[in-house]
């Protein structure tokens, strides 16, 4: 955590010391997301049955240009992340199906050095970067299935903290690249999450964030 930190005030650092935040470009994004979680312990990888869930990002950018291609982009995005998995399972001679989501929302806070080459009348570029998530809610569903009936479990996250629940912050790297066409901007990201956000590593257990993101965006600002 302490390294993330470092990152995002070097990054500051260098951007205020050029005297260059004259263009600055303000914009909308929105899009959808496929995330999925990495759940392992000393010996298992748990999560080698999950798969990604469906979700969205939606939020407000601002960009601050170093140069024609050098710039920087902050971001304040509700992210949803979290996992699906269907599994069947035998306990006793007695088999049966699960089926569990894990549904989290986020306000995540990307901060990432940009590079972008004009193709005249379009611009594809490059992103890489820290960001920062804090998790607002979070909802977790199982339904087992056995010989036609199906009972069903819902309830609530209960975020860390000295709680049996997971740790409210998730930081971790992105990186993405896309094209600008006029003030329209259409992008493809990856959230490397970086943090284990598991309620305790007993065992060594691990829990990190996956995000796929896909997004449109308007870009205000020349």
């Amino acid at each position: 955590m302490k390294y993330l930190v470092k990152l995002f005030i070097v990054v500051i650092a260098l951007t205020m010391a050029t005297g260059k935040l004259s263009a600055q470009r303000f914009g909308l994004k929105g899009g959808l997301n496929f995330s999925n979680m990495l759940v392992k312990d000393d010996n298992t990888t748990l999560s080698d049955n999950y798969d990604m869930k469906l979700g969205y990002h939606i939020g407000a950018t601002a960009e601050f240009s170093l140069s024609k291609i050098f710039s920087f982009e902050a971001g304040l995005l509700l992210a949803t992340k979290g996992y699906k998995a269907d599994y069947d399972i035998l306990i006793n001679n007695i088999s049966g199906n699960v089926k569990s989501e894990m549904n989290f929302l986020y306000l995540d806070i990307p901060l990432t050095a940009k590079a972008a080459y004009d193709l005249g009348g379009a611009k594809i570029y490059g992103v890489l970067g820290p960001y920062l998530g804090i998790g607002l809610s979070g909802h977790a569903k199982t339904e087992l299935s056995d010989k036609g009936v199906t009972e069903t479990h819902e309830e609530d996250v209960e975020w860390g903290d000295g709680k049996d629940g997971p740790k409210r912050l998730d930081y971790g790297l992105t990186i993405g690249a896309g094209v600008e066409i006029n003030s329209f901007d259409i992008g493809i990201s990856y959230g490397l999450g970086l943090a284990n956000i598991a309620d305790n590593s007993v065992n060594g257990m691990m829990v990190k964030h996956r995000v796929l993101g896909l997004s449109v965006g308007y870009k205000f600002g020349k």
